[in-house]
């Protein structure tokens, strides 16, 4: 392996979250290292509702974190919540700063809709749905015009390095052409995404599979509530991979959920499909096991106004000979959000000194058992931007030997769908236990033939997790257990260090001095 020392955080991730880490880490040196272009593979580009934030005059912080409370089922962590929202105004004014066109309205105030369990209106909206395009690439163009911020468009995380008293130290990025680099780096920041890639039908970019929450547990991290997925309940069910996503905003301006019979999903209250995601996916998910179908209709809510005030949806229809206008849409439930993931306080700091995460991989607090529409964007950047500053301020330590690295490899493409197959039948909208013991079997098979694939840990995490949660709550759904506990607890998870004790002893002599 190459050796490159990096005088600076090291950014994994070239989302909302690591690019605004990277921005703010100024005037330190930020290396972001993504393996795609850009504004490619990456949630955050995908996003199309808005941005959360208390906005207009009759909303405030404490309304926004009250509304963020409510959608967690008793999860979220009130601290922290308050944190994000109090936030909300001056992360929109600073992405407006760097020319994230948000829509205005005639007084040149922010234009806010209304999504999903929240009390008001207050999602910041960019052209209808194309928030997370236009604000990532305001974002993109800061980035590369940036003096501090180097960044590679062909690094892979494959391992993270820790000296021999646990600290991080830097990681292992795989390179163009299968090239290994070791990067030692005063701090490294984790913004390596979601999970969505390891189940069947996702609205995420199928190349996030969880390695980098994988790679955190393996290295000590905390892991937090593991078993929360959030399933959008309209992805645009034409047979692609990833699924388009029709945006809650449709919702929100008055289209409704009905079977193939024209049956209202969820009742004929106008405000019914307004319920919080949990609630709606698996009212999809019922109508589409009971044969019935799921459709979203806008035709009437919007219909002609579809290409200048939805394009992206308009334009996803129409790729698939569907047009919204006139037909109504179908959908299905798919895994959208991880809330759960590597714990971190607001700052991005982990349970494991040197390591940072922050975004979809992060479990700060915020989220609870069911994330608040639009609260991601909002994490990414706010979070995001102060996790920056703070990696910025680590200073390295004392030079300790180094703990052997195994890097992680990718699962061959029939293991790959076997496991997703099995995730989304097995740990998706509806799970029991015996469902759940399947999965885990399997994935103990694949691990038996593939132990270095970091997927395969973040799947048996996920699957863990929803097996020892005998309740049904937020995200995570127990045919077994429909009934909701009384008192809400967290799964905390951790690697116990006798794990590796096998594995130490037979790398030890690959340890080295820096």
């Amino acid at each position: 392996m190459a050796r490159i020392r990096h005088d600076g955080p090291l950014i994994v991730g070239g989302g909302l979250a690591g690019l605004s880490a990277a921005l703010e880490a100024a005037p330190a040196k930020a290396l972001v290292v993504t393996p795609e272009p850009l504004l490619s593979a990456c949630s955050s580009a995908w996003a199309q509702g808005g941005l959360a934030a208390a906005l207009s005059p009759t909303d405030s912080a404490a309304l926004h974190a009250r509304d963020t409370e409510g959608a967690g089922a008793g999860l979220v962590e009130a601290e922290a919540a308050r944190a994000l929202t109090e936030r909300g105004r001056e992360t929109v004014e600073w992405l407006a700063g760097l020319g994230a066109p948000f829509d205005r309205d005639a007084d040149g105030g922010f234009s806010v809709s209304l999504e999903a369990a929240h009390s008001l209106p207050r999602v910041a909206r960019v052209g209808g749905d194309g928030a997370g395009r236009a604000i990532l690439s305001a974002v993109v163009t800061a980035a590369r015009a940036s003096k501090h911020i180097e960044i590679w468009e062909d690094g892979r995380l494959r391992g993270l390095i820790q000296d021999q008293d646990g600290r991080v130290r830097g990681a292992v990025i795989e390179r163009a052409g299968g090239r290994l680099d070791e990067v030692f780096a005063t701090a490294v920041v984790l913004a390596t995404g979601g999970i969505g890639g390891l189940f069947e039908v996702t609205t995420n970019p199928s190349a996030l599979r969880g390695e980098g929450l994988a790679l955190a547990y393996l290295a000590g991290a905390e892991v937090l509530d593991p078993e929360f997925v959030q399933f959008h309940p309209t992805a645009i069910d034409v047979g692609l991979d990833p699924a388009p996503l029709a945006t809650e905003a449709l919702r929100g301006e008055g289209a409704r959920l009905t079977d193939g019979s024209g049956v209202f999903l969820l009742g004929e209250e106008a405000e019914a499909d307004l319920a919080p995601r949990d609630i709606v996916a698996r009212a999809v998910h019922a109508a589409r096991a009971d044969g019935r179908g799921a459709f979203l209709d806008a035709t009437r809510a919007v219909g002609e106004a579809f290409p200048h005030e939805f394009p992206a949806v308009f334009a996803a229809c129409m790729r698939a000979g569907l047009d919204p206008r006139v037909s109504p849409i179908p959908v299905a439930a798919a895994a959208h959000y991880h809330m759960g993931g590597i714990v971190a306080d607001d700052e991005g700091r982990t349970t494991v000194p040197g390591l940072f995460a922050i975004g979809e991989c992060a479990a700060t607090g915020v989220h609870g058992a069911n994330r608040l529409a639009s609260n991601s964007l909002l994490e990414a950047g706010a979070f995001g931007r102060r996790a920056g500053r703070a990696a910025a301020r680590e200073v390295p330590p004392e030079r300790r030997p180094l703990r052997p690295v195994r890097p992680a490899t990718d699962l061959p493409p029939e293991a790959l769908e076997a496991l997703r197959r099995a995730m989304t039948r097995h740990a998706g909208v509806v799970r029991d236990e015996a469902g759940l013991t399947a999965l885990i079997a399997l994935i103990d098979d694949l691990r038996a033939a593939y132990p270095d694939a970091a997927p395969l840990t973040a799947g048996r995490l996920v699957a863990e997790g929803a097996l020892n949660r005998r309740e049904s709550r937020g995200g995570h759904f127990r045919s077994d257990y429909p009934e909701t506990e009384v008192e809400a607890v967290h799964t905390r998870m951790r690697r116990a260090a006798e794990d590796d004790a096998d594995e130490a002893a037979v790398l030890a002599a690959l340890a080295a001095v820096i």
